[in-house]
C-alpha cells in the first residue's frame, strides 16, 4: 500500500466554479495563518507589501527564470538588481556575485558545494571529503548538503547562552575541516551567534565561514539602525566566505525567493556541463526552472518598502515582540530559555509537561511550535501576530492551568 488516496486521473474536466469551490471547501480545514494562529511557515507585513508582491508575481506567473539571459532580459535584470541591493545590505565587496535560489535549503546546499569545489581546487586534490563543523544549532539544511555530498558533519554544543561557542567549534576543527557556519540567528532559541568570533577562527584555519542567515538577514540591518544590539555578522567581516538570507520570510516577498551572495565569483562556480547533444548547459542553482514571478516580485518589494520601509516593519515587530516576551513572562511558571535577538522567542518550564501543553494549545486552534532541548515552544512571530497577541496570551494561560491540574 502506498499511502496515496484511490483517486483516477480526471476521466472529465471540471468548470473553474466546481474547481474554485473546490479549493475554497479544502482550505475551510486549514490552520488560521491570517488570524496569526500558525507561528512559522508564513510571514506578513503589511496588505499593500502584499498586494504589490502579488501584482508582480503574478505578472511574470509564466515566464522561467532559467531563460533570463536569453529570452527573458528584464528578469535577467531585476534577479541581478535584487542580489546588487543585498551585495549593498550586507556590505559585500564589489566582487560580491550570488543568486536568487527556492529558499534557504537550497542557498545552504549550494554553499556548501562551492566550498567543496574551492577546497579541493585549494588543495589539488579533487576527491577530498572535508567535514563541516557546525553549533548544535545550525539548521539540518546543512546536513542535507553533508548527505549529498557524503560529507561529515561535526556538530558541538553551544554555550550557556545558547549560542554557538567559538572556542568548543576551533576545537573540533582540524586539517580536513573545509567550512564552519553561524546562524543570525539560530531558529531554535532565536539568538545571534558571535560571528566576529567564527571569522577570527575561518581566517585563522583557512576554513569557509558560511553565514545562515535565513531567518535574519532583512530583520537584522533595520533592527541594527533601530538601535538594536547585534555583532557584524555579513561580509564586513572578513572571514565571511558566503551568506544565506530567505526573501520570503523577513523579506516578505512571496515564496519561493532566497538569496545565496559569495564574496567573489571565483568561490561560486556552480555547474558546468557539456555532455549530451544539446550542447553546454550551465546553471548557478540546483534548480533548472525558476519561477519568474519569485523574481519580479522580490524586485518590487524591496523597491517598493527599500530602507525606510523595512524600518518601520522592524520598528513594529520589535514592539510586538516585547508585548509577547511581557506577556509569557507573567504566566507562572514559564520563562524564556534566553532573551531574542529578533523575532523568535524560546520558553518553557521544568514545572509543566512541554507536549501536553502543545496538546492543549492544539485543542484551542492554534499550531504549536516546539523545541526539545530544553522542552519549550516556540513562535517566529512577523506582524502576522500582531493582532493575535491578546487571544494567545489568553489561551496559553488557560492552557497551562488545564495542563497543571
Amino acid at each position: 500500500m502506498s499511502g496515496l488516496p484511490d483517486i483516477a486521473f480526471p476521466a472529465a474536466g471540471a468548470t473553474t466554479d466546481a474547481v474554485s469551490a473546490a479549493l475554497a471547501g479544502m482550505a475551510r480545514g486549514d490552520a488560521d495563518w491570517r488570524g496569526g494562529r500558525v507561528p512559522l511557515f508564513v510571514f506578513g507585513a503589511t496588505e499593500d507589501v502584499a498586494q504589490v508582491g502579488r501584482s508582480a508575481f503574478n505578472a511574470y506567473f509564466t515566464e522561467n527564470a532559467l531563460g533570463g539571459r536569453r529570452a527573458f532580459g528584464s528578469l535577467f535584470r531585476m534577479e541581478q538588481e535584487v542580489l546588487a541591493m543585498c551585495r549593498d545590505l550586507f556590505h559585500g565587496p564589489s566582487t560580491a556575485t550570488g543568486t536568487m535560489t527556492s529558499g534557504g535549503t537550497e542557498s545552504i546546499v549550494l554553499a556548501v558545494k562551492n566550498c567543496r569545489d574551492w577546497q579541493r581546487a585549494r588543495r589539488g586534490d579533487a576527491a577530498h571529503r572535508g567535514n563541516l563543523v557546525l553549533p548544535s544549532t545550525a539548521h539540518p539544511a546543512f546536513e542535507k548538503a553533508a548527505s549529498l555530498m557524503d560529507l561529515p558533519i561535526r556538530r558541538v554544543p553551544v554555550a550557556a547562552d545558547l549560542r554557538a561557542d567559538p572556542v568548543a567549534m576551533a576545537a573540533a576543527t582540524d586539517a580536513d575541516t573545509i567550512l564552519i557556519a553561524g546562524s543570525v540567528p539560530c531558529f531554535p532559541y532565536g539568538v545571534v551567534d558571535p560571528l566576529p568570533a567564527l571569522s577570527r577562527l575561518a581566517v585563522e584555519r583557512g576554513v569557509w565561514l558560511h553565514v545562515d542567515a535565513c531567518v535574519g538577514g532583512f530583520f537584522a540591518p533595520f533592527a541594527r539602525e533601530l538601535g538594536v544590539t547585534i555583532p557584524p555578522f555579513d561580509f564586513a567581516l572578513p572571514g565571511v566566505a558566503s551568506l544565506s538570507a530567505d526573501l520570503h520570510k523577513f523579506g516578505f516577498c512571496p515564496k519561493p525567493a532566497s538569496v545565496v551572495l559569495y564574496r567573489s565569483a571565483d568561490l561560486a562556480p556552480g555547474f558546468d556541463f557539456d555532455v549530451w547533444p544539446s550542447g553546454r548547459f550551465a546553471t548557478a542553482t540546483l534548480v533548472g526552472t525558476r519561477p519568474g514571478g519569485a523574481v519580479a516580485a522580490a524586485w518590487a518589494v524591496l523597491t517598493f518598502l527599500g530602507r525606510p520601509g523595512y524600518r518601520a516593519i522592524a520598528h513594529r515587530l520589535l514592539a510586538m515582540r516585547e508585548a509577547y516576551v511581557e506577556g509569557i513572562s507573567a504566566i507562572a511558571p514559564l520563562r524564556l530559555h534566553c532573551l531574542p535577538d529578533l523575532s523568535i522567542l524560546a520558553f518553557g518550564s521544568e514545572d509543566v509537561n512541554i507536549p501536553a501543553l502543545a496538546s492543549a494549545m492544539a485543542a484551542r486552534g492554534w499550531v504549536p511550535g516546539q523545541v526539545q532541548h530544553p522542552p519549550g515552544l516556540h513562535l517566529m512571530l512577523s506582524l502576522l501576530h500582531e493582532p493575535a497577541r491578546e487571544r494567545y496570551l489568553h489561551d496559553l494561560t488557560a492552557a497551562v492551568a488545564e495542563v497543571a491540574a
